[in-house]
């Protein structure tokens, strides 16, 4: 019978290492693989009752930002807050990316919002406007689509209308605005109004776009649908006709928020006035009433502007709110 020691099971160890040594091939593998440099195909499905929603990115905007960017808040305070937010490229650097949604509703293909349009993923150098490779990443034909529905019309919302040939992205759909939008950025008095270049640059903007669509549109109210299962809601103040949108199907909710907060440090913070709402203080009390009614009715959210895919609950906390993630489900 053989018996084992600590030293002879030590001293077996250190033979079989040194026979595989010297066994070994003379010449190493090497990771010569080149790296990709690219990321996966962006997009994302959840069902809401009968109705599947398909998230496609359109990428991120990262940037130095401005001082004044929060109106009411330093420069300080908002590098603290997006440290402590993490995912934030570096001081005085901002990210903000965009989450366009397409809702099948069974008989009827919605997108709401566009995102910064296929001319910008050459200008941004991939960082930007990959809303359309995305969607067909994810087996979406544009020209399926029935109905394009704009919450407003700041450029990350409406330069996906476009192809960059300036033709219609989605050549077979109704295109729906808000009423109350288009009646103030459609009247040149209120143009010559406008002081600064980023408004004149947005209402500049509104026309390049739809002038090149014939403005063809149709305007939609806030409380009705804009197709079934799709309720249009009043949330003024980002811009004067901005409008979020409920999708509902069965007993199952979520809201499609638009721009009622930006980041979630916007959530956090619902009394910072980013630089981007025209009326910041309807903004705010948008942004609390909204917020506050997610809170009551366990709502989820779709947030454009949150990371992607943007969905989460809401919680109350402190003066504020806080997002959770609703989490990634690999089936549906």
């Amino acid at each position: 019978m053989t018996t084992l020691t600590r030293r002879s099971v030590m001293g077996g160890a250190a033979a079989a290492g040194a026979a595989l040594l010297t066994s070994a091939p003379s010449s190493s593998v090497q990771a010569a693989a080149p790296l990709s440099g690219q990321q996966a195909p962006g997009w994302y499905r959840y069902k809401v009752g009968s109705f599947e929603v398909t998230v496609a990115t359109d990428g991120v905007n990262r940037f130095k930002f401005p001082d004044g960017f929060v109106t009411n808040r330093s420069r300080e305070q908002l590098n603290a807050a997006l440290a402590a937010s993490y995912g934030q490229p570096g001081p005085d650097m901002i990210a903000i990316p965009y989450c366009p949604c397409v809702v099948n509703t069974g008989s009827r293909l919605v997108v709401i919002d566009t995102g910064t349009g296929e001319a910008n993923f050459k200008n941004s150098k991939g960082a930007a406007g990959q809303f359309q490779a995305n969607l067909k990443a994810s087996g979406i034909d544009r020209g399926q689509v029935d109905v394009v529905v704009i919450s407003h019309i700041h450029g990350d919302h409406i330069n996906g209308l476009l192809a960059p040939d300036n033709k219609p992205a989605f050549p077979n759909a109704e295109i729906m605005v808000p009423a109350p939008e288009w009646k103030f950025f459609i009247d040149d008095g209120e143009m010559s109004r406008q002081s600064s270049d980023r408004m004149k640059g947005v209402f500049a903007n509104f026309r390049r776009v739809f002038d090149a669509l014939g403005r063809k549109v149709t305007q939609y109210e806030a409380g009705k649908e804009v197709v079934s299962g799709i309720t249009a809601v009043a949330t003024h103040g980002h811009t004067p006709g901005h409008m979020s949108h409920i999708v509902a199907s069965g007993n199952s909710k979520v809201y499609v928020q638009a721009d009622v907060t930006n980041l979630p440090i916007f959530v956090r913070n619902p009394d910072w006035h980013l630089m981007f709402d025209q009326d910041a203080q309807m903004a705010e009390a948008t942004r609390r009433k909204v917020y506050d009614m997610l809170v009551a009715e366990k709502m989820m959210v779709q947030g454009f502007h949150y990371p992607f895919p943007g969905l989460a609950y809401i919680e109350k906390a402190g003066n504020g709110y806080r997002e959770i993630p609703v989490p990634w489900s690999p089936v549906l």
